[in-house]
């Protein structure tokens, strides 16, 4: 009898074919627990410490920014542990994408793959526009001067929303985009030695900072904690709310760290380790760079892209301020190349379950890395990098987030739902109950919440500019969507191994 179009969509993966996969995919198996630690730092520690708090905290949440963090920082805690117990169950790349198509159904796992290229290659243009802010601000600290032309975006964001064409188009970080994609064609050992050193560098200089930072600080930037609201999401309780919306997505690294599953030799015991962990640390770092920036300058002059480079300046010591800017630089960098990692190894994950072309899952017999794949998303962002502004690309990817984290949440309580007797070597805390046949569990369904209460403020500004005639975010989302939908209908329904080679799973309950 023929397949419906809906068991079509809804067919599952199985967990043993995940299993098959994560044994015969060629990659290497090198990362162990410290690695994986130091990979989520790596990532989290990126935009959200050295771009974003500042837009956040002079458009709108002023001081409240630190509370901004500890509002997206819960958000993301509870995803977490939601990340930790499927990555334990299922060590293998794909990351959000493999559990959900082991647990929700093809369409649903191929929805969230899309989303996943998008909000890793945005994160990617947003640290790249970072890169270049610093980038200038250190070159200017030695009297060399790096022209408008190359280093500003083609498109501005003005107050109120829309686009504006400008004279520049930022190359800088368009390079620093393909000089990362260069590093990760060369393979994950080399990836994570370069990652590790990094990280470790830009630690000390995030030390320093806050150590000189205490000294500096003039408590009367702190008020008022909270400034009034001046209507809509410009400050306010409103403000803080939209505040933890765009530095929601500065949490996504400890979300690569379960893309690294098929090369990391004991991914029961180390995924945990490396997704709550990295995520602990970098929460409190958050936090305390936040109190130290506001503290230091007034709120409202922090509205640039490199924040901390204003900050260290204030401070009157210079060399401090070429340390940190050069740290801020490293910093980039590293969460530049775990970014890069991570989407790289979805579209791969994609592409063995043929719902990519094969080009993006071919190995080079030498290096052992997706060098097709890894260029060509390398080159489509690093042109967005080029073109779009700061503010847009926060916010679509604050979108892309908040979507696949609800994703990864239901994904759980669904694979609860069906395998109930599969070994879990991590569990999510506090349990939950059964309403019928489904499961219900407290962590899954408190982020799913406050996940939506992220990127609520974010689709509300959204849809208000598309009100006012400003489509710009509305017709990038939109377009993007469509693309997807395309390419899913005239490839990926016809070409997924489930459907040409392994039985049909039942996808009811």
């Amino acid at each position: 009898m023929a397949m419906t179009l809906r068991s079509r969509l809804l067919r599952r993966k199985s967990i043993e074919s995940l299993q098959q996969d994560a044994a015969t995919n060629g990659l290497r198996k090198t990362l162990g627990p410290m690695n994986l630690l130091l990979l989520g730092i790596g990532c989290i520690l990126g935009a959200g410490i050295y771009v974003m708090p500042g837009n956040a905290a002079a458009h709108y949440a002023g001081p409240a920014v630190i509370l901004s963090f500890v509002l997206a920082g819960a958000a993301c805690a509870l995803t977490a542990l939601c990340y930790a117990e499927l990555a334990s169950t299922m060590p293998v790349s794909g990351s959000a994408y493999t559990y959900a198509y082991a647990s929700l159904g093809e369409v649903f796992a191929w929805g969230l793959g899309w989303l996943l290229l998008l909000e890793y290659g945005l994160a990617a243009a947003t640290l790249a526009v970072g890169f270049s802010g610093y980038l200038a601000s250190l070159l200017h600290d030695f009297g060399v001067t790096i022209p408008p032309m190359i280093s500003t975006a083609m498109f501005a964001a003005p107050a109120g929303g829309g686009l504006m064409m400008t004279h520049g188009v930022n190359l800088v970080a368009a390079l620093a985009i393909l000089v990362v994609t260069t590093v990760l064609t060369r393979g994950i050992g080399h990836s994570a030695m370069a990652n590790n050193i990094l990280v470790v560098v830009k630690l000390a200089v995030l030390a320093g900072f806050v150590a000189v930072g205490a000294g500096s600080v003039n408590p009367h930037n702190w008020a008022p904690f909270v400034p009034p609201s001046e209507g809509g999401f410009a400050f306010g309780w409103a403000g803080v709310l939209r505040a933890s919306s765009i530095l929601f997505f500065a949490y996504v690294g400890f979300e690569t760290v379960s893309t690294a599953a098929s090369e990391t030799r004991n991914p029961q015991r180390d995924l945990p380790i490396g997704i709550l962990g990295s995520l602990a640390v970098c929460t409190i770092l958050y936090i305390v760079v936040a109190a130290i920036l506001t503290g230091v300058v007034p709120f409202r002059e922090l509205g640039v892209p490199d924040p901390i480079a204003v900050a260290v300046d204030r401070m009157g010591h210079p060399a401090l301020a070429t340390l940190v800017k050069i740290g801020a630089l490293m910093g980039l960098s590293s969460v530049l190349l775990v970014n890069g990692y991570g989407q790289t190894r979805v579209a791969f994950a994609m592409s063995r379950d043929g719902l990519l072309p094969a080009a993006f899952s071919r190995l080079s017999p030498t290096l052992r890395t997706p060098v097709f794949g890894t260029v060509v998303l390398g080159a489509m962002f690093a042109f967005v990098a080029a073109l779009l502004p700061l503010t847009l690309l926060s916010d679509l990817m604050s979108i892309g987030v908040g979507l696949a984290f609800s994703i990864v949440a239901i994904s759980l309580m669904w694979l609860r739902t069906i395998r109930p007797d599969m070994p879990r070597p991590f569990r999510v805390p506090l349990g939950g109950m059964r309403i019928g046949k489904v499961w219900i569990g407290v962590v899954p369904v408190g982020a799913v919440v406050l996940c939506w209460v992220m990127i609520l403020p974010v689709v509300i500004d959204i849809l208000g500019q598309a009100g006012r005639g400003r489509l710009a975010p509305a017709f990038i989302l939109g377009t993007y969507g469509l693309i997807g939908v395309a390419v899913y209908a005239t490839y990926g329904l016809r070409a997924s191994r489930v459907f040409r080679a392994e039985p049909a799973i039942d996808p009811a309950v």
